[in-house]
């Protein structure tokens, strides 16, 4: 009831600060407007609060869930099934967008006039993308840097493939050693995550004043700014986006968790993803559902890091919509290969996503330039990404609580008493022990 009611103001917060921005917005008043950007810093300030909590959770659930496995065979299990989800949902994602996003781009209808003016608002903007693209990670830089050369400033910088990669390796590691040692390091590790909870909880009590302060400013600048193409754009990609979330929920029934169950275990984290935009800033709320839906915590310490990390199931919607957009506004017409090349395409990039600001966006350019659609046109959709990316982040947490919950599903561990992190048994037999031969 507690938690209930908790998400119920976070959930009036949200709705208040989108009313309250829109109908500011709409009046044009600019001491109003003025005073709604004053609370910027109170929604920055939750958010950073949140978001310094998320790199000590990360290392110290992925860490205890491999220590805490009864055997080296069951981890390997647990990340292959992961990444199969993973991709099953990615290429789910692909072939509905593969079939939607041409309809809905058929609808939209542009001018000349339209055209020309959009055009030039890429090109006014084109200076200031070209060099984000020329800060861009190339994949041999990315492939090289998920092992860190140095793991704390991996950590300063929220790089969280090269930490998830250390922390791996880091709990590997602590598996090999004596059991009085590793009963030590997890005893630490676990008391670092229970004190982050509680600074979590701290958050948690705040979150309505800081969501409110979040979308309040940009609900009042979308409200006036959105028109024409582009706020079709912006319907038709955060209904695509809407639709597949809510595709996801049968899902998670077959996996064998309740609609209605599994819409209040996930709905904080959802919350969450719309007042911020970020998936790492939701993990404590999707670490809460899962333990809400029966999920044990060496499984939901082990996927959704993971998950938050490194799978992003808006790719393929956002990728294919947008070329899409951006290809009608340059009169360039793809064929249904050309789009399911580029559907099919973001599914590998996804997992290459760099950790900048619209970095999804970003790696887009490289895909409009093969399929003869100017790069720069994706300064736009970079323009046009307030509404599309609060959407997106939703639809990847919803993807992140779906894939745990199948996961543990195939483990057979859904509905498991779990066990808080200090109960863990750090005793372990080292996998180079008699645990090997078990069948």
């Amino acid at each position: 009831m507690k938690s209930g009611r908790r998400v119920s103001r976070v959930l009036l917060a949200l709705l208040a600060g989108l009313t309250v921005g829109i109908i500011v917005g709409a009046t044009g008043n600019q001491r109003a407007l003025s005073a709604l950007h004053m609370l910027a810093p109170l929604g920055t300030l939750w958010i950073n609060a949140v978001r310094m909590t998320v790199v000590p959770l990360v290392i110290a659930l992925l860490f205890t869930s491999i220590v805490g496995s009864e055997r080296t065979s069951a981890i390997g299990r647990e990340a292959v099934v992961s990444f199969v989800t993973f991709a099953g949902l990615l290429f789910l994602a692909a072939g509905i967008a593969w079939l939607l996003a041409p309809k809905l781009i058929e609808d939209l209808r542009v001018t000349p006039e339209t055209s020309a003016a959009l055009r030039a608002t890429v090109s006014n903007t084109a200076s200031a993308t070209r060099l984000q693209l020329d800060h861009l990670p190339g994949f041999r830089d990315w492939l090289a840097g998920l092992v860190p050369s140095n793991p704390i400033r991996a950590a300063a910088d929220g790089a969280m493939l090269p930490i998830i990669v250390f922390t791996a390796l880091f709990a590997f590691g602590a598996r090999q050693i004596t059991p009085d040692r590793r009963a030590t390091v997890t005893s630490v590790v676990a008391a670092v995550a229970a004190a982050m909870q509680v600074i979590v909880e701290w958050t948690i009590v705040i979150a309505p004043v800081g969501v409110f302060a979040l979308i309040v400013g940009p609900a009042s600048e979308s409200g006036v700014q959105i028109a024409g193409a582009v706020g079709y754009y912006v319907v038709a990609i955060s209904a695509l986006l809407f639709l597949f979330t809510m595709l996801m929920y049968p899902i998670a029934h077959f996996a064998g968790v309740h609609v209605a169950r599994f819409s209040r275990g996930v709905l904080p984290a959802q919350v969450v993803a719309l007042a911020s935009s970020s998936s790492l800033a939701s993990l404590p709320a999707l670490m809460s559902g899962a333990t809400a839906l029966g999920i044990p915590r060496r499984t939901s310490g082990f996927v959704l890091p993971l998950a938050v990390g490194a799978f992003k199931v808006a790719a393929p919607i956002s990728w294919t919509l947008g070329t899409l957009f951006v290809a009608s506004l340059y009169g360039v017409t793809l064929s249904p290969g050309t789009v399911l090349w580029v559907a099919l395409t973001s599914v590998a990039a996804s997992f290459s996503i760099p950790g900048v600001p619209q970095g999804s966006l970003l790696l887009l350019s490289g895909v409009l330039a093969s399929v003869g659609v100017p790069a720069e046109g994706v300064a736009l959709l970079i323009a046009a990404d307030t509404v599309p990316d609060l959407v997106g982040t939703m639809t990847n947490v919803t993807g992140d609580m779906v894939a745990t919950v199948v996961v543990a599903r195939a483990s057979g561990g859904l509905g498991e008493r779990d066990v808080e992190l200090g109960e863990l048994n750090t005793d372990l037999t080292p996998p180079s022990s008699t645990m090997e031969h078990e069948p």
